[in-house]
């Protein structure tokens, strides 16, 4: 790679990097984020590594090791929001490492550069890192773990075993055994289709899954003592819960067929992916199509390819998620190093007549798409401060002059301009989009304003467990009180009970007797609405929460 093309990548990447920084510090606007936080937060509150409860109760759902992450960050910095993201990112750090490892070993320093700034400019990415779930962690953990099987399969090492068995333990630990399927799945993948049909018997394999069950005897432990040595404990309305029995099978095999106590409404789609990878892998999902049918031409061609790891881990991944009938958008975050190590080499190669003008249309309609979507957005936002989006337009309209005036190869031009919008988009959003949506969530002002000193000695309740973020920025342990119990329930003096609009109405319904402390404008839904985003019509999307005591 030539020295200006250099400084380029490495501004762009240190650009990419800031950009998915930028929302480490921004307050919890959905859901999940605030209840995993304050799971972690429990562990300290309870002065308990092994078992996970939230509004101090029984929690059996996700597997152990981001909360075990958080606690470590929690302990050295302190509970807060981007104590929480913290380590997640370092695990986003960790897949651009092992994502540019893997790529330069087969495809060249050049193209393992590709690779990293596509994993780290796609839209879904930049937009996890701050709506902090478990995709951070597996993205780093499930490149790790296949980028040191690939060393494995090429020769013996202890070095590469033992990691290739930690990551993949971990990678079983933050999401189920399902994310085998993607790792041992690469590796299949590459014996079948290199032909070594042979190495599929090899002893090392044995004793890559002994030393992963070893290394995830951890969650197997904290499992068994928090539920199956006391079946008299009550999870999922009934007792007798195996906590093993629930991480091997129930959690993964009941949401893939969305039949377990945990699921969704809304029946899978096979083709849910499909486009939800066009705005979640923006801008690369298009060439990532074309690269994967290029791919499998050169495969039923018999064209010996670099590797084929990458390829056979995301798309069987892709596949499982696609059959299952449970689905949410950023479930495909995990295997985004993959696709980046699959879409990298098609961004700068040499390709047919079609394929190069394929390249130039896709790449077009996104540098055109995104920040005029962005200019839309901030139009109807009419944002009360106006720092991050003239900083935006000043930081990433540079950077695009730049280019244009630089760099004169068309596809290099083009795949560094892709980068550049979407970094200037996911700016945006972990700026100002989140930041103007902050004030209209009432559970953290109804958390701040239950903080205050005169409420130190206050118990604080709710009805539902649908409250976390007010969970999480309540400092202080939150009690769970099931609303059929609230007529009957005689809480310590003093005391208050946070509910939202929909138990209000319950209780409204049931007749039941209490006094409104405060009241809390809010925005009840995670997905933003049109009228939301229009300032002139937003007043008609928000409701209200409130505090109240018996």
């Amino acid at each position: 790679m030539k020295y200006p093309n250099k400084v380029f990548y490495i501004s762009i990447f240190l650009l990419a990097l800031g950009v998915n920084f930028a929302g480490i510090a921004t307050r919890f606007i959905t859901d999940d984020p605030g209840l995993y936080a304050s799971i972690a937060k429990n562990l300290i509150y309870k002065n308990n590594f092994f078992e996970l409860f939230t509004y101090n109760r029984d929690w059996l759902d996700k597997p152990h090791f981001p909360f075990w992450c958080a606690w470590v960050s929690f302990n050295i910095f302190g509970i807060s929001a981007w104590a929480y993201r913290l380590p997640a990112l370092l695990f986003f750090l960790l897949s651009l490492l092992y994502t540019w490892l893997f790529t330069r070993r087969y495809y060249g320093k050049q193209t393992g550069a590709i690779a990293v700034l596509i994993l780290a400019t796609a839209l879904n990415t930049v937009l996890a890192n701050t709506d902090v779930r478990a995709e951070p962690y597996l993205m780093g953990l499930i490149i790790g773990s296949i980028y040191h099987i690939a060393r494995l399969n090429e020769r013996f090492s202890v070095k590469h075993i033992l990691l290739a068995a930690l990551l993949t333990a971990c990678a079983v630990m933050t999401k189920g055994i399902f994310v085998v399927v993607a790792i041992y799945g690469a590796l299949l993948g590459q014996l079948l289709f290199r032909g070594q049909f042979k190495s599929i018997f090899r002893f090392r394999w044995l004793w890559l899954a002994v030393l992963t069950l070893i290394f995830t005897l951890p969650e197997f432990y904290a499992l068994y003592l928090q539920f199956d040595l006391h079946p008299e404990k009550t999870v999922f309305g009934r007792q007798h819960v195996s906590g093993i029995r629930w991480f091997l099978w129930d959690s993964q095999f009941g949401r893939f067929a969305n039949n377990g106590p945990i699921s969704r409404k809304t029946p899978g789609n096979m083709l849910f992916y499909g486009h939800t990878l066009l705005w979640a892998f923006a801008p690369w999902c298009l060439l990532f199509y074309y690269a994967v049918f290029e791919k499998f031409k050169a495969i039923w061609r018999r064209k010996p390819l670099p590797e084929y790891f990458a390829l056979s881990g995301g798309l069987l991944l892709l596949l499982l998620f696609s059959v299952s009938r449970f689905q949410l958008p950023f479930y495909t975050n995990a295997v985004f190093p993959l696709f980046a190590v699959v879409t990298a080499p098609v961004c700068l190669g040499r390709l047919s007549n079609f394929g190069t003008k394929f390249r130039l249309i896709t790449q077009w309609m996104f540098i055109i798409l995104l920040p005029a979507l962005v200019i839309a957005l901030n139009i109807l936002l009419k944002p009360s401060d106006n720092f991050y989006i003239i900083t935006g337009v000043l930081l990433f309209g540079l950077a695009a002059a730049l280019v244009l005036i630089k760099i004169k190869e068309t596809c290099r031009r083009m795949f560094l301009l892709s980068c550049i919008t979407v970094l200037f988009a996911g700016f945006y959003a972990n700026t100002v989009f989140v930041n103007e949506i902050v004030p209209y969530k009432g559970q953290i002002a109804a958390a701040e304003y239950i903080n205050q000193e005169e409420f130190y000695n206050t118990r604080v309740y709710v009805l539902n467990d649908e409250n976390n973020i007010f969970q999480f920025y309540c400092k202080r342990p939150i009690e769970l009180v099931p609303i059929e119990t609230f007529g009957s329930f005689e809480p310590p003096d003093p005391s208050v009970f946070y509910v939202n609009q929909l138990t209000m109405d319950d209780l409204n319904s049931r007749h039941a007797s209490f006094k409104i402390v405060r009241t809390f404008v809010d925005y009840p839904k995670e997905n933003i609405l049109p009228a939301f985003i229009n300032r002139d019509t937003r007043i008609q999307t928000l409701g209200k929460v409130y505090l109240i005591a018996k």
